[in-house]
């Protein structure tokens, strides 16, 4: 097996012929066939069912092809790191659902410009499934919270330390956060990440009485509540101030409570200084609150 064979696998199931992926890989179809078949020798099964026009994979094939995908992606990085050439290949990224997200495309544009044979491919997800797929290789980095690692052969580095602000509707005569918090309505965001964690931790040591008029599970919700006037919350500055209204801000905590966000990688990984150039765009776009990684 080796990776010709591989990348003509796909280019079968990215184009959706033998005939147009022969274009793609520059081989004649006879040799496209020739080397599928010298694949499916090697590994024991068919990989197409050829009595369907055009043939579509087995279940067999289906698995080759994820193991394909992986397969050159490594190949690819490890050639890119040894011989120091031009940056080319995929750099696969994941990302929970967090507000700091929207900085993960002015930083991945940065690094594109710098290399323009790179392909990005970013996915969202889980942080339990995220630390699951950069420690099996199927994500070069995710963007996950600090207490959310559960690796210890992962390395995790913060790119925002950002405080956590009391919002309120545009206009609310707010001065105290203990205060607006006993009198005002509270739209609490339940969900079991670490920043909902860490708001309630926070809330529990305050030992307020809140008067919960609803509960959100995405903070977008949660500034959108805020936002139409149903009541207070608590939610990272990122969230307060990139919808462009002119919410009340307190900063929440005594003293202030800080949330930060990072990259997982594997340590020594074959796009590690890719990583260490995202790390960097992410740490400038997050302005006053990024955290650079020491040299």
């Amino acid at each position: 097996m080796d990776t010709r064979q591989l990348k003509t696998l796909l280019a079968i199931v990215e184009t959706g012929s033998f005939a147009r992926a022969a274009n793609r890989v520059a081989l004649t179809p006879s040799a496209v066939s020739q080397q599928i078949q010298a694949l499916e020798n090697e590994v024991g099964v068919s990989l197409f069912n050829r009595e369907n026009r055009p043939p579509t994979l087995t279940a067999a094939g289906q698995q080759m092809v994820e193991a394909a995908a992986e397969l050159v992606r490594a190949a690819e990085n490890a050639i890119d790191a040894i011989s120091g050439r031009r940056i080319v290949g995929k750099f696969v990224i994941g990302s929970v659902r967090t507000s700091a997200i929207g900085l993960l495309p002015q930083a991945v544009s940065r690094v594109v410009a710098n290399h323009p044979g790179l392909k990005i491919r970013l996915l969202v997800g889980n942080s339990e499934n995220l630390v699951q797929d950069v420690y099996a290789g199927r994500l070069d980095a995710a963007i996950i919270a600090e207490n959310s690692l559960s690796s210890r052969d992962l390395d995790w580095s913060p790119f925002i330390r950002e405080p956590l602000f009391l919002i309120a509707p545009p206009g609310t005569p707010v001065v105290d956060v203990r205060q607006a918090l006993s009198a005002l309505p509270y739209v609490r965001f339940r969900s079991n990440v670490p920043l909902a964690r860490l708001i309630e931790t926070e809330l529990g040591r305050m030992n307020l009485p809140l008067n919960d008029i609803a509960e959100m599970d995405t903070i977008s919700a949660v500034t959108a509540c805020v936002e139409n006037g149903l009541g207070v919350s608590i939610v990272p500055r990122i969230a307060a101030i990139e919808r462009g209204v002119d919410l009340v801000m307190l900063p929440f905590g005594d003293p202030p409570v800080f949330r930060q966000i990072g990259l997982l990688q594997r340590p020594k990984g074959p796009r590690a200084g890719l990583i260490a150039e995202l790390h960097e765009q992410l740490a400038l776009v997050s302005g006053e609150y990024g955290v650079r990684r020491l040299v």
